[in-house]
């Protein structure tokens, strides 16, 4: 437990259930996670509007809504400013940023007014050895049953990595879907890991009669094929 500005809060968990709130946004009042129920949500924070690292972030969260979409992905993203700022600061990114290769970047998902911390300290967002003013770069990645799946923290000075981002969201779609686990630097079109036998039998089995398409460099690691094609067709509904 961790006391933060006079309440007591439990830093969220992968496996337990997103902390519920109600909130206004720049897209109009939501109730979460509930309003997204049957989705993938990536709920994200950062630390004010009118920085620059956010800046960049937001326009690359802008630039790759579609591709979040089409992985049945809500985007909603969090400061602790208000809804006046919020509304100004993304108005300018629109008018004003050009940034590398992204400029009249319109930002379309939610982002959560959190003056009072209300939401930012119930997911942990807040980390007084950071910043006791800031929302550190916090990323929770929930699946459609409302449940925490992955966490990621960043610094306030560290923007984050946006193929990683979305691998990762490709990456949990995938284990879900295929009933695997997923190594190192996984991609689409790279090996799987199948799941390693429960019982010294079922381990010997293996070993002796290794199925076809699979490879086992031991009893507990054992990997198979999953043509990235097959990926496309049913994370990412390619034909």
């Amino acid at each position: 437990m961790e006391t933060i500005n006079q309440g007591t809060y439990t830093m969220p968990r992968i496996g337990e259930k997103a902390p519920e709130f109600t909130a206004s946004t720049t897209q109009g009042k939501i109730n979460f996670p509930a309003d997204y129920k049957g989705k993938w949500i990536i709920l994200f924070s950062h630390p004010a509007d009118f920085t620059p690292i956010c800046t960049s972030e937001f326009m690359t969260f802008g630039k790759m809504q579609q591709e979040f979409d089409d992985l049945n992905c809500q985007l909603v993203g969090l400061s602790i400013d208000g809804l006046s700022s919020h509304i100004a600061w993304l108005r300018t990114i629109k008018e004003r940023i050009q940034y590398k290769d992204m400029k009249n970047i319109d930002i379309k998902f939610p982002l959560i007014d959190d003056i009072k911390m209300d939401v930012a300290n119930k997911y942990g967002m807040i980390q007084p050895g950071e910043s006791d003013t800031k929302a550190v770069r916090a990323v929770f990645y929930i699946d459609p049953e409302g449940i925490i799946r992955t966490i990621i923290y960043y610094p306030l000075n560290l923007g984050r990595n946006f193929d990683e981002l979305k691998r990762v969201l490709i990456g949990l779609q995938t284990a879900d879907k295929f009933k695997v686990a997923l190594p190192a630097d996984w991609r689409p079109g790279d090996d799987v890991v199948v799941p390693a036998p429960s019982t010294t039998d079922a381990a010997n089995k293996r070993m002796e009669n290794i199925e076809e398409g699979m490879t086992c460099y031991d009893w507990f690691f054992c990997t198979k094929k999953l043509p990235k094609e097959t990926v496309e067709k049913e994370i990412l509904k390619k034909k």
